[in-house]
């Protein structure tokens, strides 16, 4: 059974599972896609429940919408009291403050839920914080806690330093949500940001501990390194390992889309040992290697995927990304990428900056494009 953790008067499981990245019924994977395997999916909600997994996590726009319906239909056999449910509020959504009711009304009928235990204002920045206030969102979801129909409120992040600073000071906050792996902990300063959200008391949920995907499939040289310390231990065991050695992490989500990769989080989460400082530093070293490399920080979370030419942007950086992280060959990654159409490919980007202003990575996708990407697979 896995592991439990304090959190305002309950105990929330040390793993959650992510409704970002489900079984489709597709062999494109990467894209947004609504087309959720409801069987497949139920599956792993079941797996995850039967072993004390008991937060499950969802938002307005994954699976282009799909998600939430999903999720409420599959936790809709349990009990309400058993599992805790998550989902956020996107404000960039929202053209007037009336949109938070609406957006918000639409969510509850999706899920089922009748309430939300953790409700979080959704990939917060300077800019759609601002927009959060302009608009009265916090004081909303304070509305939505006297209705009782949010337990506690939160916010994911990503942004910069200095908004996570004026965002901890504005309003009291019962959770954060951030991104943090051993490969973010100097890239995107999470360590900074968990050090913040430390001081100021705020409990801290983790997103992308796996990145994506990434930390689990690295190169040769980083998976040696791995068996080399412990033989038995998966690749993405190190990673999921790294982010609950933290004090103050409650909970790590993850976007597992196979009992595989549910079963060996479950495995390592199970009486867990923190890490100790060789460990830690193991991982710190390998997250040098990769930044040797020239990957592309993508984790395939497709917010970007509402481009209005198509273009597979995150197949197309994954396909990238597997040749410069030695997964295949050139010719193997060019062979993946000819088979995307023409028509989404690299060279169809129009460069109107639309999917770079949802990045969260803060990827500047259209120069990649034009630039090294699209001049590797256009040679």
């Amino acid at each position: 059974m896995i592991d439990r953790v304090p959190f305002k008067d309950t105990k929330l499981s040390r793993l959650g599972l992510g409704a970002m990245r489900l079984p489709v019924k597709t062999k494109i994977k990467r894209e947004a896609n609504p087309l959720i395997d409801y069987k497949e999916a139920q599956k792993l909600v079941d797996y995850a429940i039967e072993n004390g997994i008991n937060y499950f996590d969802t938002a307005y726009m994954y699976h282009v919408g799909k998600s939430e319906k999903f999720i409420g239909t599959a936790l809709a056999k349990y009990p309400r009291e058993s599992y805790y449910l998550a989902d956020k509020l996107p404000i960039w959504m929202c053209k007037k403050p009336a949109d938070m009711e609406k957006i918000f009304k639409n969510q509850l009928e999706r899920t089922g839920a009748g309430y939300f235990d953790n409700y979080l204002l959704h990939a917060l920045d300077g800019k759609n914080f601002e927009k959060c206030e302009e608009f009265g969102a916090y004081e909303f979801l304070q509305k939505k806690q006297e209705e009782g129909k949010v337990k506690n409120i939160g916010f994911s992040f990503h942004g910069t330093i200095k908004d996570l600073q004026t965002i901890v000071a504005a309003h009291h906050w019962d959770f954060a949500q951030i991104q943090l792996n051993y490969l973010d902990w100097t890239n995107q300063k999470a360590k900074e940001q968990y050090d913040i959200l430390t001081e100021a008391g705020i409990p801290v949920i983790i997103m992308e501990p796996v990145r994506g995907g990434k930390l689990a499939d690295v190169s040769k040289d980083i998976e040696a390194m791995f068996k080399k310390a412990n033989p038995e231990k998966s690749v993405a065991s190190w990673a999921i390992a790294f982010c609950a050695s933290l004090p103050n992490v409650v909970t790590i989500l993850s976007g597992m889309n196979s009992i595989e990769q549910l079963d060996d989080n479950i495995k390592t989460l199970t009486d867990f040992v923190p890490f100790t400082d060789s460990e830690n530093t193991i991982c710190l070293n390998a997250a040098s290697i990769m930044n040797e490399k020239s990957i592309v920080p993508c984790t395939g979370c497709d917010y970007c995927a509402d481009c209005p030419k198509g273009i597979k942007i995150s197949t197309i950086f994954a396909y990238y990304n597997q040749c410069q992280n030695d997964e295949c060959s050139e010719e193997e990654s060019m062979n993946k990428y000819n088979t995307i159409p023409i028509e989404n490919n690299a060279s169809a980007c129009i460069q109107c900056g639309k999917c770079a202003s949802h990045c969260p990575q803060g990827i500047e996708i259209p120069d990649l494009l034009h630039g090294k990407v699209g001049e590797f697979f256009n040679k």
